[in-house]
């Protein structure tokens, strides 16, 4: 799991550890950790890039501070487990540099074990946020 900004690994550990409906609830749990946008980002969806693929709505704003990245993401709270996954990714890739999110494998979430409680269709939604992710990180 080297490939892995080390905070994202910590979390994919975390997650390893946990049993069946555990990983859910982890992932709940990050859910309600999910901040909302910060003020100067209320009412600008326009400015943020949309994640089509998801059926949930999903903005994903990126904010490039000194060469590191921080991600901000807006979606509506009747999401919780996307709203989770959003919450690993914006903590798991906290100040990592272009390179290091570009090397993030786009099935990472294996390594969590998050096919065993999510649909195949909640999957794919989570691969295309990360792939959106990699994609504003290389602008």
């Amino acid at each position: 799991m080297n490939e892995l900004p080390l905070r994202l690994q910590e979390i994919v550990e975390d997650f390893s550890y946990c049993e069946g409906q555990e990983k859910l609830e982890l992932l709940l749990e990050y859910a309600e950790k999910l901040p909302p946008l910060p003020n100067w980002l209320q009412g600008k969806q326009q400015e943020m890039d949309q994640v089509h693929e998801c059926m949930t709505p999903v903005f994903i704003y990126p904010e490039k501070r000194d060469g590191r990245f921080h991600f901000h993401f807006d979606i509506p709270p009747e999401a919780p487990t996307v709203r989770g996954f959003a919450a690993v990714l914006q903590e798991g890739l906290a100040g990592s540099t272009s390179d290091e999110i570009t090397a993030v494998p786009d099935m990472f979430h294996t390594q969590m074990g998050l096919q065993q409680v999510l649909s195949g269709q909640r999957l794919n939604g989570i691969t295309a946020m990360l792939s959106h992710i990699k994609t504003l990180a290389q602008m």
